[in-house]
């Protein structure tokens, strides 16, 4: 039946069509594009499940025990019981929970970046001065709330961690933060933790679906009025499909892949390159500008970053279908390019001394953001192999 529709096609257009409308010609293109969907596809399922909704649950967990820890500091201080073992196990939930961020890093396309999560959550360096400024007005009694104009630099991650973590006088080590918290200062930090868990809760809901979440964090969202309107990993897994907003699994493997240019650029040349040679590019540093600077945890952060192109490219679980395992078939040494170059930039940021800002001048930052941006064109090879027909 195919091959007499095939004919009578053939005879209408005429004898200058003969040629495109053969057997092999006809089957061939078809046959690529075909394969080529059929293994993007299969590479998205596992990176939305074992990847994305993984990283984030793991993200939204802790950073709930994070909150309920920070609201155990607030009561022990009503009481009088407070110790900084329990200012250093929140501390130990908010590295968790930061770790699983950091690792997040690849995807901020999607519900991170259409919510504002990514700024409400992460802004940084921290305004020092804002933030003294702010918990002075919150001790003199000045009404405050989340809700009422803060900005994002004093919120998320940085603002807890302040308020967990300090250095000592040399500020070559981070510890707990001492006992010594006003009742007015953990009024604010269990509203910023509170406010980071449901926003972390948010992320994972928005890529696992509401309907797929625990029923306390259905509820939280719920209560809040933070449900999302996409289910983004759905949209992600039906690329191709009526109704996604992928029109093509290329389509949705090309975002992913841009993700990964977009944190490793950001690594290389933000997170490094603006304190070891500023924002524009030169000799001369900006020190503020350091990521994670009162855990020290600075290091950490960058290498979860890494990790994150990693498990975006090449999947979480050995045995995932990725993209990676696309680019292998069609172009094998670009794969191990790629490969090569996670691990090298991994091993050249851990090779970074902390504290950082103790270390800007040493070798080691230069070297990182060299090997890192390395790993973006790279990536963008990737992707220039992706959008062959």
């Amino acid at each position: 039946m195919k091959k007499i529709f095939k004919t009578v096609m053939c005879l209408a257009l005429g004898a200058l069509m003969t040629t495109a409308c053969s057997e092999d010609e006809d089957n061939k293109p078809a046959e690529s594009t075909s394969a080529k969907e059929t293994a993007l596809q299969k590479a998205l399922v596992p990176y939305v499940d074992n990847t994305v909704v993984k990283t984030y649950k793991g993200m939204a967990d802790n950073a709930l025990l994070l909150a309920e820890a920070c609201k155990s500091i607030r009561q022990a201080h009503q009481d009088g019981t407070l110790t900084t073992e329990m200012i250093a196990e929140a501390g130990n939930y908010w590295k968790e929970s930061r770790r699983y961020w950091e690792e997040s890093e690849a995807f901020l396309y999607g519900a991170a970046a259409d919510y504002n999560i990514d700024p409400h959550i992460d802004s940084w360096p921290l305004d020092k001065n804002a933030m003294e400024d702010l918990l002075a007005d919150i001790n003199a009694g000045k009404n405050w709330s989340i809700d009422n104009n803060i900005n994002y630099g004093l919120l998320g991650f940085h603002a807890v961690e302040y308020m967990l973590f300090e250095l000592t006088a040399d500020g070559s080590t981070s510890v707990p933060h001492s006992t010594t918290y006003t009742a007015a200062e953990l009024v604010y930090l269990v509203a910023v933790a509170d406010d980071l868990a449901a926003q972390c809760v948010r992320l994972e809901a928005a890529w696992a679906g509401m309907d797929n979440i625990s029923s306390d964090k259905y509820s939280l969202l719920a209560d809040l009025e933070l449900e999302p309107s996409i289910n983004y990993g759905e949209n992600m897994k039906q690329a191709g499909k009526a109704g996604s907003l992928y029109k093509t699994c290329q389509e949705a493997a090309e975002e992913l892949v841009d993700g990964c240019i977009t944190i490793a650029d950001e690594v290389a040349n933000t997170k490094i390159g603006t304190p070891v040679r500023g924002a524009t590019g030169g000799t001369d540093g900006d020190r503020n500008y350091i990521e994670s600077p009162y855990s020290l945890n600075s290091i950490v952060d960058f290498q979860g970053n890494i990790i994150s192109i990693r498990n975006a490219y090449s999947g979480s679980n050995e045995a995932d279908a990725s993209v990676g395992d696309y680019i292998k078939k069609v172009n094998p040494s670009l794969h191990a390019k790629v490969m090569n170059l996670i691990q090298e930039s991994y091993d050249c940021i851990g090779r970074i001394k902390e504290p950082f800002v103790q270390h800007l001048a040493d070798p080691e930052p230069t070297a990182a953001i060299d090997k890192v941006n390395e790993l973006v064109g790279a990536l963008e090879e990737v992707n220039a192999e992706l959008s062959k027909q």
